[in-house]
């Protein structure tokens, strides 16, 4: 991962924190000074932390496996959808569907009706039914998809969790704790960053620096997965040249005798 530059999460306003009287006195050791009522986040300290989640989400990445983005709130919801999915990664930008770590199967049976009802469109048994059947099963697939469309690719428990604003996705942080899935998020000053087994101290509620964060974050992510292309390619290189060589082997004794 490149190093992350101070001088950018500035300019994107990463360090503005919360009122002082709204702090959460577990990140003193990443506030920097009070300034006009407002804690300052040590943008040094984000840096690191930057790099740091960086280097283990991408070995996720490069492992094969996925790392689920949440943020429900408005200012973060489209910006989670964009790098995300740039980075071939699950998120969920609506309400946080209760039991979805912990009741994984059930969730799954909601994403299978989905693709059920697209087979129904495609092999002709939607237009058998009648008219308010018809209109009962698009809203059901527009309510699924607006809810689940975005993890329908995702057939087994995510690697981890990725959250903007740990207090927002409460819930789906302790669902992750239930089941030892390691939480990588970006905590303000008005939160408790012991909830979070890879912190990343800065301001979650303006748009700028959600999308500072978030398109470093991607970026790791992106690494990994070129990283896992890169390594399945030389294994089948390296697979071609053991076959080749085989085949040099027989024909050689074939010659021989």
């Amino acid at each position: 991962m490149a190093k992350v530059e101070v001088k950018e999460l500035l300019e994107a306003g990463v360090h503005f924190g919360h009122m002082t009287r709204k702090w959460n006195p577990n990140m003193a050791p990443y506030i920097y000074m009070e300034k006009n009522g407002i804690h300052i986040i040590n943008l040094y300290k984000t840096a690191a932390k930057i790099e740091e989640a960086g280097e283990a989400l991408k070995k996720i990445a490069a492992s094969g496996r996925k790392v689920l983005f949440v943020a429900t709130k408005k200012q973060a919801k489209d910006i989670v959808a964009e790098k995300a999915s740039a980075a071939n990664m699950p998120y969920i930008t609506e309400r946080w569907p209760g039991g979805m770590l912990t009741n994984f199967v059930t969730i799954r049976k909601a994403v299978k009706k989905m693709a059920a009802i697209d087979r129904m469109k495609k092999d002709g048994t939607f237009q058998t039914l009648s008219k308010k059947e018809r209109l009962q099963v698009d809203r059901l697939r527009a309510k699924l998809e607006k809810n689940l469309g975005s993890i329908a690719d995702m057939t087994r428990l995510p690697a981890a969790l990725f959250v903007v604003d740990i207090k927002n996705e409460h819930i789906a942080i302790k669902e992750a704790q239930k089941l030892n899935i390691p939480v990588f998020a970006m905590v303000d000053t008005n939160s408790d960053p012991r909830q979070v087994d890879y912190v990343i101290p800065a301001n979650d509620d303006a748009s700028k620096s959600i999308e500072k964060v978030l398109s470093l974050i991607s970026a790791s992510l992106i690494e990994g997965l070129a990283d896992r292309k890169a390594e399945k390619a030389t294994e089948e290189q390296d697979a071609e040249e053991v076959v080749s060589v085989a085949d040099i082997l027989t024909e050689s004794t074939e010659s021989e005798e």
